[in-house]
């Protein structure tokens, strides 16, 4: 299980054991009853001590894609924080260009959208990321949320910042509210940022992607990446930030996958919910995890 205990942080593998322990032995044969009783009780400061040598980084970081779209900031209102978020549907956007270290010629990028209230994230490849690659990945993702989206919340980049995906957006029967970050302020986008390194590096690393036929092997590789993540894998949620002196004192809420938060929220239909635990009830971590695994050493064999 690479994909994810030495991906996630210890808090995080602590509160998925739980979940994950009666796939395991749907897999491989009932835990015995001490071994079982260990990895309930285990705490997660020992699980990041365990755990320590698989989490050894690689590679070098990769080059930022971001060119501002200067005309239409006046049309696009500026959010820098997003506290009044109780319900699901206003996402978060933001692209990760696989160019290693350059930007130059055409190559792959990938966009993700992250709901800020349940942490729900979907992951689409695109061709540099023009606009109608962007909106068609934009509608695809569109197709597999629990909910319906009701915010688009992006940087300054230009393949956010434009008259057709501002149309795309707007120009619906319940048109979409947008808002964008400060230039050069990261943070103005954090639920999202946050998921270029466990999402987009974690999954297809750093290197250069720049054969076009890997677009679709690479999106059929990403609804099983999203499935296993938003199903599977818990996430933890800033709960307060206080600033104390020179320092930020910062308390999180108690790690949830993103399913598990919807599941938990009213705002949500039971049609909704009864989908999901239709999906939970047909879904096995470690199934996902060997199917994702085999197409992500088939895809990253065609990139070197």
């Amino acid at each position: 299980m690479w994909l994810s205990a030495g991906r996630i942080c210890s808090k995080r593998l602590h509160a998925a054991i739980s979940q994950w322990l009666p796939c395991y032995e749907e897999r491989c044969g009932r835990v015995a009853e001490d071994v079982r009783h260990r990895l309930l009780e285990i705490s997660a400061r020992t699980l990041d001590r365990l755990m320590r040598s698989v989490r050894k980084r690689h590679g070098s970081h990769g080059k930022c894609g971001t060119k501002p779209g200067n005309l239409l900031r006046h049309q696009i209102p500026i959010k820098t924080e997003h506290s009044d978020v109780t319900k699901p549907g206003v996402m978060e956007a933001d692209t990760v260009a696989h160019c290693w270290i350059s930007l130059e010629g055409d190559f792959m990028w990938s966009l993700t959208l992250t709901d800020i209230c349940s942490t729900w994230t979907e992951n689409r490849a695109v061709w540099n990321k023009g606009y109608e690659g962007v909106k068609r990945a934009i509608a695809d993702i569109e197709t597999t949320l629990p909910f319906r989206i009701t915010g688009f919340h992006s940087d300054n980049g230009g393949e956010f910042l434009n008259h057709h995906l501002i149309r795309f957006l707007r120009q619906r029967g319940e048109p979409v509210a947008m808002s964008r970050g400060r230039p050069y302020h990261k943070d103005d986008t954090a639920h999202v940022e946050q998921k270029n390194n466990t999402h987009v590096r974690g999954l297809l690393g750093y290197q250069r992607i720049e054969n076009p036929a890997l677009l679709n092997p690479i999106n059929a590789l990403y609804r099983d990446w999203d499935l296993y993540n938003n199903l599977w894998i818990p996430s933890l949620k800033l709960v307060e930030k206080v600033k104390v002196g020179s320092h930020y004192i910062k308390r999180y809420d108690k790690p949830k996958t993103p399913c598990q938060r919807l599941m938990e929220s009213p705002d949500v239909s039971e049609a909704v919910k009864t989908h999901l635990a239709s999906l939970l009830a047909n879904s096995n971590p470690f199934y996902l995890d060997m199917l994702i695994q085999k197409k992500r050493t088939e895809i990253l064999s065609q990139c070197r």
